[in-house]
C-alpha cells in the first residue's frame, strides 16, 4: 500500500487528477456534510470560550475540497475571521486555495480547535495476513505490476500481538488486515490536539464483526477494481475503528454517520407538501436538500460510515 499510494508513482502523490475523480465521499456528495461539521466546530469553539484563533486541520485533505466548503459555510458567522485552516496532504498544494489556508505534509503540533480525518485512515498503509492450512498467520505478498498474490513468511510478534487482541478467531483462509500502523497514525494525530477534538470519518468495522476475508480493494474512475499496487488506483481497506479508538488515549465515542448527522441537524426528511403550493421554488430547494441528506445518512451507503470522536479537554455531549 505504501508503494501504491505514496511512492514516486503513487496514486495520491503523482496523479494529475484528485481523489474526487475516482471515488465519491461525503465531502463531495453535498455541502450539508460541511455544514454539519461546521456545527461541530461551532460547538468546540463555544466550549473553548471562543478563542481569537480556532484551528481546523484536515488530514488527508485531497485537493482541499472540505476546507473550501467549510470556509464557505463559515462566511457571515461568528467564526469568520477566526478560523485558521490547514490541509495535510502529501500531494502538492492545489491551485485556488486562499493564501490564508496552510498546506503541509505533516500534522502540526499543539492544535487548539478541530482535527478532521475524513476517509484518511483507510489509506494509511497496512499489511495483510492470511491463515494457512497449519493455522499460521502469514504475510500476504503482492506482485507490484500484476497484483498476483502469494503467501510469505509468518507475521512478526507485533502483528501477532495486535491480531490476538483485535482480530481473534480467524480460521483457515481468513484474511486479517493488521491495523496497528493505523492505530499509531491515529494516536499521533489525536496527540497533536492540545484542546478541542479529533474526528475520524471512515469505512470500518468493530471486533465483533470483522470481515472473514478482509476488505482490501481498489477504486479507479468511480469504479471498484482489483487492488493492483502499481499506482494506477486507490488501494484501501476498512478501518478497525475500536482498535484505533483505544489507541487514541483520550475519551472517545464511536457512532454511525447516520446517528452523528441526525444529531447535527441533517435528517433527510421531506419538506411539507403545503410548501409546494405556497413557495414552489423553496419546495424544490428543500426537496433537493432532503435528497442529499438522505444520501449522506443512508445506512447502506455513506450513512453507514463510522465517526470516531475524541474529546481533548472539552465535553461535547449535548452538542451531538
Amino acid at each position: 500500500m505504501q508503494h501504491a499510494l505514496y511512492g514516486a508513482e503513487g496514486f495520491f502523490t503523482s496523479a494529475a487528477t484528485g481523489p474526487a475523480d475516482h471515488f465519491r465521499t461525503s465531502v463531495h456528495a453535498s455541502p450539508l456534510f460541511a455544514g454539519a461539521l461546521l456545527r461541530l466546530i461551532e460547538a468546540v469553539d463555544a466550549r473553548l470560550g471562543r478563542p481569537p484563533v480556532l484551528q481546523v486541520v484536515d488530514v488527508g485533505a485531497g485537493r482541499g475540497e472540505l476546507l473550501a466548503a467549510l470556509a464557505a459555510s463559515a462566511a457571515g458567522t461568528a467564526l469568520e475571521g477566526r478560523l485558521r485552516f490547514t490541509g495535510v496532504e502529501l500531494a502538492p498544494r492545489p491551485g485556488g486555495l486562499p493564501a490564508t489556508t496552510a498546506w503541509r505534509s505533516d500534522i502540526p503540533a499543539d492544535i487548539v480547535g478541530v482535527l478532521l480525518a475524513t476517509e484518511w485512515l483507510d489509506n494509511v498503509p497496512l499489511d495483510v495476513a492470511e491463515i494457512d492450512s497449519d493455522g499460521r498467520a502469514r504475510r500476504l505478498l503482492v506482485d507490484l505490476a500484476t497484483g498476483t498474490e502469494s503467501l510469505g513468511a509468518d507475521v512478526n510478534p507485533a502483528d501477532r500481538f495486535w491480531i490476538a487482541r483485535w482480530w481473534p478467531r480467524a480460521g483457515l483462509g481468513d484474511r486479517i488486515e493488521i491495523g496497528w500502523p493505523r492505530d499509531v497514525a491515529w494516536a499521533d494525530a489525536v496527540a497533536s490536539v492540545r484542546r478541542g477534538c479529533a474526528l475520524a470519518v471512515d469505512y470500518g468495522h468493530l471486533r465483533g464483526a470483522r470481515p472473514a476475508f478482509g476488505t482490501l480493494t481498489g477504486y479507479r474512475g468511480g469504479r471498484q477494481v482489483d487492488p493492483v499496487p502499481d499506482g494506477s488506483c486507490d488501494v484501501t481497506a476498512h478501518v478497525a475503528l475500536d482498535s484505533a479508538a483505544a489507541a487514541g488515549g483520550t475519551p472517545y465515542r464511536i457512532m454511525t454517520q447516520r446517528t452523528a448527522l441526525h444529531a447535527l441537524g441533517v435528517d433527510g426528511g421531506r419538506p411539507p407538501l403545503d410548501l409546494a403550493r405556497t413557495d414552489p421554488t423553496g419546495y424544490l430547494r428543500a426537496l433537493g436538500a432532503a435528497g442529499a441528506a438522505a444520501e449522506l445518512t443512508d445506512p447502506g451507503g455513506l450513512g453507514g460510515h463510522w465517526w470516531l470522536l475524541h474529546e481533548v479537554g472539552v465535553e461535547l455531549r449535548g452538542a451531538m
